[in-house]
């Protein structure tokens, strides 16, 4: 892990896994709090929904400002807000049971602040670690996202299952804080003025430049979204994941608890489910760390097929070992398809415009989410939880080829031929992202 030894990144790294530990747990301590107290998918919806929609709203717009603003200040400033949220949260739960419309409320604003955090966190990593090394930074990045579904979810299930949701949602309130705190000393590097590679008519972010007065928010926005439209591998991957996500995440958060408690008999089987998940990303995000492909992006929209299994496999109530093989088998594609699609896009994507094409993709893969969530109660409840849950997870297997139909999502190599130098870690740092939409939306 050399990659650590430079500071900017090593403060990031330590930061982002206390940050990434405690969101992972918090995800699947909501899904025990509420499968708990209400048993109701409607419920459980309504919350994770609530949180995905301003997120879906407002992540383009918080892309903009992350090319616009330092992104590490973005970074602070959006974990800052999610610790006071989740700590009044967790407060909220010790002293009494909080409706329902509350609790939405409150994760609605979380999803706000991640808005802006996750295309601000993308354009970051690169700028702590020098070019050459941003695919073994995207990779360490990687680990630490699947350790986190191996250790949040175990944490999650036995502070739930033995003290309650409150000191869950406070330790993620925590770790929060404490990535916020790490992230002040940082100070990233300038990247290079336009990324190899960008295709002709491409547009360079003035902040990227340092050329002429900087340039309108609706203007960069516009320019965000022309570095998505002339790249086909791109557009089409975006588009291919909206339908992936609605098929399969929706599904497996909303009702795979509900699913795993009535086949298993055992609602904490969906913890230890998803950690099992997090063991086989945390595997291969270590193999993606060595392992370079030619054409990184083909085998990543290849392997991306497999990354619902997990959601068909407990719909058909197979054995546990089965299940557990399964959840390893889909943690591990996800992974992979993760971190080349974050390098990928690091090696293919102006600097200056990384963080608003990292917000399109995130946008796009989560475009559909709430309009899932406030359907898959009524769809489970009318079908069957296990039917949609299986029906979602295999149609979002055949979707995700779709992303491989552009010849140039097959043909895109690991770089880009040419690009101008760029300056060391220890450059000033630019004005100007659980991960990876591709891996961590589980």
């Amino acid at each position: 892990m050399r990659v650590l030894r430079h500071r900017d990144f090593r403060l990031l790294f330590i930061g982002q896994s206390a940050s990434q530990i405690g969101t992972q747990a918090v995800i699947v301590a909501m899904a025990l709090y509420i499968t708990r107290r209400t048993g109701s998918a409607t419920d459980l919806s309504v919350i994770l929904g609530a949180g995905s929609l301003p997120l879906v709203a407002l992540i383009v717009f918080g892309g903009v400002w992350a090319d616009r603003l330092p992104r590490h200040r973005v970074v602070i400033a959006s974990d800052s807000v999610r610790a006071i949220l989740h700590t009044s949260l967790g407060v909220l739960i010790l002293t009494g049971a909080p409706a329902i419309w509350l609790i939405a409320l409150i994760e609605a604003a979380s999803g706000m602040a991640q808005a802006f955090f996750q295309p601000a966190y993308v354009g970051l990593v690169p700028q702590t670690v020098p070019e050459a090394e941003i695919q073994a930074a995207q990779a360490l990045r990687g680990t630490l996202e699947n350790a986190s579904i191996v250790i949040g979810p175990l944490i999650a299930t036995a502070v739930v299952l033995s003290l309650g949701a409150g000191e869950a949602f406070l330790l993620d309130a925590a770790s929060f804080a404490l990535g916020a705190v790490l992230l002040v000393p940082v100070r990233p590097r300038r990247r290079g003025r336009l990324g190899a590679g960008a295709p002709a008519g491409a547009v360079q972010s003035r902040e990227a430049s340092g050329a002429g007065a900087p340039a309108s928010f609706v203007s960069d926005l516009r320019a965000g979204y022309r570095e998505v439209r002339l790249r086909s591998w791109l557009w089409v991957t975006i588009i291919a994941y909206t339908a992936v996500a609605l098929c399969t995440v929706v599904p497996l958060m909303a009702l795979g608890p509900l699913a795993v408690r009535d086949t298993y008999g055992s609602v904490g089987l969906y913890g230890l489910l998803i950690a099992t998940y997090g063991l086989g990303s945390l595997v291969a995000s270590l193999l993606a760390a060595v392992w370079h492909p030619r054409r990184p992006l083909r085998l990543a929209l290849a392997l991306g097929a497999l990354w619902p299994l997990v959601g068909l496999l407990v719909a058909l109530a197979l054995p546990r070992a089965v299940l557990m093989l399964g959840a390893v088998v889909s943690g591990g594609a996800g992974a992979l398809a993760g971190v080349w699609w974050e390098t990928t896009l690091a090696h293919h994507i102006p600097p200056g415009a990384l963080s608003r094409v990292s917000s399109w993709d995130h946008m796009g893969s989560l475009a559909l989410m709430p309009l899932g969530y406030a359907a898959v109660g009524p769809l489970a409840a009318l079908l069957g939880v296990r039917w949609v849950l299986g029906a979602g997870a295999g149609l979002g297997m055949l979707v995700a080829l779709v992303a491989l139909i552009p010849r140039s999502a097959r043909s895109l190599p690991a770089h880009a031929e040419a690009g101008p130098p760029a300056s060391g870690p220890g450059g000033p740092g630019v004005g100007s992202q659980p991960s990876s939409s591709r891996a961590s939306a589980v």
